[in-house]
């Protein structure tokens, strides 16, 4: 078998011009702010944590057996210490987030409220409106059910088979111009909804269910997710963040105008 040797410059080399590296820089510089403000805050990770949170881990991944775990270290070139930071800076970023978020998440949820009401819908994408508007009409008559639209029309196996279904959305998820006819207060679950035209097609939408938001613990986490990702790209925004990165081009120029001096 022939072997290929990639080095570290290599996989920068590679970052770099797949212009991977401002959202890399993010990342670290995020990392380094959770770090020291948790620190000012002394908040610690305690070691129960660290294992609750490596099993929760290693149950996402499917890593069941040492060896699989070994495996998926050596995929992804990191080392046990590594491992032991990963599952450090999760635990370390969920705490802060709790910490500074925690005590604003009812408030922000009532004022807020619209935002988190929910949709199950099923969707079927169509190049004609001519075409979208007869099946409407098709199925407000009952000649035709949605599911037979989605067996015929979408392409997809997996979502095909779903019969389009696309699960439970909250209002900011869906498209400004598929929200509004979505959330309409005249219509009432369950039913087809008239054809929206967007820049990506004609959506048919069968509206199953209007969720009305609930401030449960699932929400509630979600909001502390959402004030702390705004939290820390306000944090980002505010630095002066300087990168050093050695260039291979500029380090061989610079040794041959030496060795020509």
């Amino acid at each position: 078998m022939s072997q290929l040797t990639i080095s570290t410059s290599d996989i920068i080399q590679s970052i770099k011009l797949s212009c991977q590296i401002p959202s890399v820089v993010q990342a670290i510089a995020s990392e380094k702010i959770i770090a020291q403000t948790a620190q000012e805050l002394g908040i610690r990770v305690e070691d129960d944590e660290l294992q609750q949170e490596g099993d929760s881990l290693r149950m996402a991944y499917k890593l069941i057996k040492a060896k699989d775990t070994w495996n998926w270290l050596k995929t992804h070139e990191l080392s046990m210490d590594d491992f032991e930071k990963l599952v450090h800076n999760k635990v370390l970023s969920r705490k802060l987030a709790n910490h500074l978020f925690s005590a604003e998440v009812e408030k922000f949820f009532y004022q807020n409220q619209l935002n988190y009401v929910g949709a199950v819908t099923y969707e079927v994408v169509l190049e004609s409106r001519d075409l979208a508007l007869e099946l409407f009409y098709a199925v407000q008559e009952g000649e035709i059910t949605f599911g037979e639209i989605a067996r015929q029309y979408i392409q997809d196996p997996e979502l095909r088979r779903a019969g389009g279904y696309q699960g439970l959305r909250y209002r900011n998820a869906f498209r400004p111009e598929i929200a509004a006819p979505v959330f309409a207060a005249s219509l009432a679950p369950p039913t087809v909804i008239k054809p929206i035209s967007t820049p990506k097609g004609v959506y048919l939408i069968w509206l199953e269910e209007i969720v009305q938001p609930e401030l449960n613990e699932q929400l509630r986490q979600k909001i502390i997710t959402e004030l702390f990702s705004y939290w820390l790209q306000q944090q980002i925004y505010s630095l002066n963040i300087i990168t050093q990165i050695e260039s291979n081009t500029n380090s061989q120029l610079q040794e041959q105008l030496l060795k020509q001096a």
